[in-house]
């Protein structure tokens, strides 16, 4: 709280208007990442006082290129809002009291078509609750006491379909995957990346690798339309967001000779 305190002061409040955002044309491209408009934010922290924060500071900061379109409360609200005005990205706290929490609220998202990216945004640690977020649907996990600055690039990234988890977060994904990792884990998770296309398969492991769409689609010298096409349809094929198809990856421990 105290670094967005802070970080608020940086900025002028009457600096932009952001009525001015809703005049502006166009809508989500084709391909996943392709904006003609502001980004529309959703943000849901059970404290007023950060809403409203938040709201100021990546309205004055981010250049017209976002717009905080709701503020919740509670979980409940933000599922709403998210209903209503298909927001691309939703800033989720995860303890909201007393309400739904944000985990649960992510999960309940998915069903939403077109589905918007989730980023966890909160005080909490990364233990036990990436996991949690992951397996909900989360497309990153941010802490609050992280830098600020950097919020609005991962807004940016992650509606260009690139996972925003920061530094502590990784770690913890890392020692999650690498602890007492059960054999029928792995074979199971090798078992769905088999039944996956050569391309799906390919594209799939570069995902396990942390590469973003414009690098796998340099690597395998095809478009990065064709590559996001072909991740949607591996996806889809497996019922899982890219966030969760790097952990089967992860999950699934290959040698290099596998590769």
């Amino acid at each position: 709280m105290n670094d967005l305190l802070q970080a608020s002061h940086r900025f002028d409040t009457d600096s932009c208007d952001a009525a001015e955002a809703d005049s502006v044309n166009g809508i989500h491209g084709e391909v996943e990442g392709e904006f003609h408009r502001p980004i529309r934010v959703s943000i849901a922290d059970d404290d007023p006082a950060i809403c409203q924060l938040m709201e100021q500071i990546l309205t004055t900061s981010s250049n017209g290129t976002i717009r905080v379109a709701s503020t919740s409360t509670d979980g409940a609200a933000a599922v709403e809002h998210a209903r209503e005005e298909h927001p691309d990205v939703v800033l989720m706290d995860i303890a909201m009291r007393p309400g739904m929490d944000g985990i649960t609220a992510t999960r309940l998202m998915q069903d939403i078509k077109p589905k918007p990216h989730i980023l966890i945004f909160t005080a909490l640690g990364p233990t036990d609750n990436v996991q949690r977020a992951i397996e909900a649907g989360a497309d990153g996990f941010i802490s609050k006491a992280g830098d600020i600055s950097e919020l609005i690039g991962r807004i940016t990234d992650v509606c260009h379909g690139d996972p925003q988890f920061d530094m502590p977060s990784q770690r913890q994904i890392i020692h999650d995957l690498h602890h007492d990792q059960p054999r029928t884990r792995r074979d199971e998770a090798r078992k769905l990346l088999d039944s996956l296309t050569n391309r799906e398969r390919e594209i799939a492991l570069l995902v396990g690798q942390d590469c973003s769409n414009a690098e796998i689609a340099n690597k395998l010298y095809i478009s990065e339309s064709s590559e996001k096409k072909t991740l949607t349809s591996a996806c889809n094929r497996l019922g899982m967001s890219r966030v969760q198809l790097a952990q089967l990856v992860a999950v699934a421990d290959f040698d290099a000779c596998d590769l």
